[in-house]
């Protein structure tokens, strides 16, 4: 049942993959395009959660003074953040979820590079084993036991020996792995061997799990710059540590990989600095009278919502913040509650509510 999911999941990257490809003739090119493509329509979803992280940025320091007024009273302490959020506007959770769509994006098109005739291409697994037996008998010679490669390599023979195959299978695509003289279909851990001989096509198979390490840690930096939370030290160390697991797993899969890796890291970190730019500017303009007014009125809805769900359980309502700032204002207008005998000066209540010169006196 999962392989059956899996494989729809797939279809509609697999096809966009195949379109850009038949459009460019170029891997490389149309891996590009699909992560280009991909990241614009998840943009429209990410905006309202990154604009939401902005604005919490904005707010670490009140909340670490709530963090630390009510260190002892954790109850406490949640129920000032979950008020602080409520009158801001602002949903904490926001922003968990399109977090996690990157992963299986990428096990899709991992899916989509390592088994390129039945995702790809699209083809049977009665085609492909036909496939298999015509190239078996041109002298193709599969990998000793269960290669996770194994249609890569096919598909590289098939290339190769276009003419004897073009026409025979439908849907069977010329797939050109070369991309500036670099083979996509190879893994850096198959060359290693050949280093420093072997001229480009060695050496820039051992690069670009590198430049994909690099590329993820400058995306990590300015994704940090724009999130005060993640500014920690498990933050930090995921950091450093993403683009080390991206050069260990980088040797081990095939170079097309990377280029998906490399242009999605360029590709949201000029979408980062984009983002924060532009929502900073708009969150300037935002602490204007007018939307703190719609913020005010939002936290009295909230505050609505809350008594009419603690009348329904039976707790005693609290005070709403337009009551209090209501006696506040009216205490403001009548003045300090203190007799002329209690003040000095301008301290109204320097000796005390009711204090007389005369209280001891006969």
């Amino acid at each position: 049942m999962f392989a059956q999911l899996g494989y729809y999941i797939c279809v509609p990257f697999a096809w966009l993959t195949r379109l850009f490809y038949s459009l460019t003739g170029s891997y490389a090119a149309a891996i590009f395009l699909f992560t280009l493509v991909v990241k614009l329509v998840l943009l429209p979803f990410q905006l309202k959660s990154k604009k939401s992280m902005l604005r919490m940025n904005r707010l670490q320091g009140r909340v670490k003074d709530i963090q630390t007024r009510y260190a002892n009273n954790k109850q406490r302490q949640q129920e000032e953040m979950a008020d602080l959020y409520a009158r801001e506007g602002i949903n904490p959770a926001s922003g968990c979820l399109w977090s996690f769509l990157p992963f299986p994006i990428l096990i899709a098109l991992y899916s989509i590079i390592r088994l390129p005739l039945r995702y790809f291409m699209s083809l049977s697994n009665d085609t492909i084993e036909q496939i298999r037996t015509l190239a078996t008998s041109m002298g193709y010679q599969a990998a000793e036991g269960r290669n996770v490669y194994d249609q890569i390599y096919l598909t590289k023979f098939v290339h190769e020996n276009w003419s004897s195959f073009q026409g025979k299978f439908d849907g069977l695509i010329d797939l050109n792995y070369n991309f500036l003289g670099l083979d996509l279909a190879d893994t850096a851990r198959n060359v290693i061997g050949q280093f420093p001989g072997g001229g480009w096509p060695v050496w820039g198979l051992l690069l670009l799990p590198i430049v994909a390490a690099l590329a993820q840690l400058a995306m990590s930096i300015v994704s940090m710059r724009g999130n005060a939370a993640a500014d920690n030290g498990s933050g930090k160390t995921m950091m450093y540590m993403m683009p080390l697991l991206t050069v260990w797993m980088g040797y081990s899969f095939p170079a097309a990989l990377m280029i998906y890796w490399i242009a999605n890291a360029v590709l949201s970190t000029l979408q980062e600095l984009f983002l924060n730019k532009k929502f900073n500017e708009i969150l300037d303009r935002e602490e204007t009278d007018k939307e703190r007014e719609k913020r005010e009125k939002r936290y009295a809805k909230y505050e609505q919502q809350k008594a009419m769900m603690q009348q329904r359980s039976g707790a005693p309502a609290q005070q709403g913040s337009k009551k209090k700032q209501q006696q506040r204002r009216e205490q403001q207008r009548k003045g300090p509650a203190t007799t002329e005998n209690g003040k000095i000066g301008g301290r109204p209540y320097a000796r005390g509510r009711s204090y007389s010169e005369d209280h001891y006196t006969e």
